[in-house]
């Protein structure tokens, strides 16, 4: 059964609200990385770690290691939101492999919704870190003739979040089908080993440029600080 008739097959309706595949497909994701979080961590040893555990050990202190590098001293804080958002696109990503079935980030409307929580995510971290008050009044600097261009600053921000990755995982899908029609499968390893480069690397970007944001809403403050 090819790709667009499991599609069909997917999509029900929950009284006015279409339940599509891509809502489907995150909902497997977001269950299938929580049931892999529990088994991983349901029998944690010191004395005697398994190999499962030392290489999730491994995937933790390389992404807290990655995000102390761009935002020093704010890691531990930053782990559980930036470390997620790194491994669901990431696995969203590559789920697109699976005969049948399509990744999700190649829809709009999960992009939309990951930027958004990333715009949301910026602001919660910028008022926890350095209150409602030193937080807005970054807005106002060095001048406040630059609010608009701050606001419009963030609205475009988070537009180019979503686009980009929602262009290049729908690009990049696009081009395998085009090379499977031209090429036929002469070629499934190197296209295969090009789609999963290509989407950790969009993960890695998206999960990085995430960072950026909130880690300059956590350090405006900061410099603010040193500069009296």
């Amino acid at each position: 059964m090819g790709k667009p008739e499991l599609f069909q097959l997917l999509i029900f309706h929950l009284g006015p609200l279409t339940i599509g595949p891509t809502v489907l497909t995150t909902w497997l994701l977001m269950a299938g990385l929580t049931g892999f979080a529990w088994f991983g961590t349901r029998r944690l040893s010191v004395e005697n770690p398994s190999s499962l555990q030392t290489a999730l050990e491994g995937v933790l202190l390389a992404l807290q290691q990655a995000i102390e590098d761009v935002a020093p001293g704010h890691a531990r804080r930053l782990l559980p939101f930036i470390g997620t958002l790194w491994l669901f696109i990431a696995t969203a990503n590559l789920i697109g492999l699976v005969p049948g079935l399509r990744s999700p980030t190649g829809d709009l409307s999960l992009t939309v919704a990951l930027a958004l929580l990333v715009f949301l995510a910026v602001h919660w971290f910028g008022i926890r870190g350095n209150g409602l008050k030193a937080y807005l009044r970054h807005y106002l600097d060095p001048n406040p003739i630059l609010l608009p261009f701050h606001l419009l600053g963030e609205v475009t921000r988070t537009l180019a979040l979503a686009v980009r990755l929602f262009g290049n995982m729908m690009s990049l899908e696009m081009a395998a089908l085009l090379v499977l029609l031209v090429a036929g499968f002469l070629a499934p390893v190197p296209l295969l080993m090009l789609h999963i480069v290509e989407a950790l690397v969009q993960a890695y970007i998206f999960g990085t440029l995430a960072l950026v944001y909130v880690a300059g809403a956590l350090q405006s403050h900061e410099l603010e600080q040193r500069s009296k």
